[in-house]
């Protein structure tokens, strides 16, 4: 089942800022600075504006102990959900070379 309008992982990001008992406090740039990305970047995920890498997930994950394959998942599910939506151009199913002749 297709979930709907899934979350951007920046949510979650904020989220943890927002709620979270971190050593570092609940500063963004913070969190930026210890995790060694432009404060710049950090704000452009969080604002839903930019994807969470690979990288970024990497550095997440060592951070704040959650799994870099959550923060790629939640991520790949958003992407697509906003892929579907978009007009573009259909796509014929692809014939076997044997099937054709």
């Amino acid at each position: 089942m297709e979930m709907y309008n899934p979350a951007h992982p920046g949510m979650l990001i904020a989220d943890i800022l927002e709620n979270g008992n971190l050593s570092i406090g609940n500063s963004m740039s913070a969190l930026a600075r210890h995790i060694g990305v432009p404060v710049a970047v950090l704000r452009e995920v969080v604002a839903c504006k930019a994807p969470v890498t690979a990288d970024l997930a990497l550095r997440l994950q060592d951070a704040l102990k959650v799994d870099a394959d959550m923060w790629l998942r939640l991520q790949v599910k958003r992407d697509l959900w906003v892929a579907k939506r978009k007009r573009r151009k259909k796509v014929d199913r692809l014939v076997s070379l044997d099937k054709a002749a």
